[in-house]
């Protein structure tokens, strides 16, 4: 029997996305893919070590209470597993040491920086450097915006592509980081694969453009693997070109741009993990 690619996408306590999460890691060739409630990790019916590639979807962790989904680090952080076994935390940090791989989308991006899973480094993936605040314009963002990619980032999800177009929906997705020798290290390591650009894809802080005010218009972080990636816009919103704002204007493929992070995800798994 051929060996499969498994994603799991984690669900509960606010995630809304979960399910265009799965279909999209379907869409780009899992096999198995899998929205799964958090308490049935928590529980240990499920085991985070039977997957390959963790997606971690968008919504509003406990209402956003605490700031945008602090409440759900906390949660992954400290609670407890059934039965004594390692804690989610301790269960994620083994997963990226096995090599496998993690996607956040805006909630889930969030999650990631909170945990201090990013930008991370390859000896402490537990210290938080960064942030998601709120917009500079304080209120929610729903829009579509141009993203700039770093050709030259570890980044294994943004691979061959030299700009996308997808939408963001947000109240709090500006990127801040604790200190300007962390921001340095992020332009230096070529950690922000991605960046809010103009319609000619050249980076901006100009609004709209730049929707939240991100600092050096960052709008998604890797670490210095490539394999652990958050970003705010939601590629699972665009994996058909029906889903495009001008789909009915535009000759445009059939798959939609963010299908791509998703198809370089299955095939790193293929090519490395199987």
């Amino acid at each position: 029997m051929a060996k499969q690619v498994r994603s799991l996408v984690i669900a509960g306590n606010g995630t809304n996305c979960e399910r265009e999460v799965a279909e999209a890691c379907r869409l780009a060739g899992s096999e198995i893919a899998e929205a799964v409630h958090i308490a049935e990790l928590l529980a240990g019916r499920v085991k985070l070590e039977d997957y390959h590639f963790l997606n971690l979807a968008g919504g509003f962790l406990d209402g956003d209470d605490l700031g945008s989904a602090k409440a759900g680090a906390n949660r992954l952080m400290h609670a407890p597993v059934a039965g004594g076994g390692a804690s989610l935390a301790e269960q994620i940090l083994q997963f990226i040491k096995d090599g496998k791989l993690i996607m956040g989308v805006c909630n889930g991006f969030q999650l990631m920086v909170k945990m201090g899973l990013l930008p991370g480094t390859e000896q402490n993936y537990q210290q938080q450097t960064c942030t998601l605040t709120h917009n500079d314009c304080g209120r929610f963002i729903d829009r579509w915006t141009y993203l700039q990619t770093d050709t030259e980032s570890p980044c294994i999800y943004t691979e061959g592509l030299k700009g996308i177009y997808l939408p963001v929906r947000h109240g709090e997705g500006k990127f801040v980081v604790d200190t300007d020798a962390t921001l340095k290290n992020i332009e230096a390591a070529h950690l922000a694969p991605l960046r809010y650009a103009d319609a000619e894809f050249t980076a901006t802080m100009e609004y709209p453009a730049n929707p939240n005010g991100s600092i050096a218009a960052i709008a998604g972080v890797c670490d210095p693997t490539g394999r652990v990636f958050g970003l705010m816009p939601h590629p699972e919103a665009y994996v058909h070109y029906t889903q495009h704002p001008r789909w009915t204007r535009e000759d445009l493929p059939e798959e939609g741009m963010g299908l791509w992070l998703y198809q370089n995800a299955i095939n790193y798994v293929r090519t490395h993990l199987l």
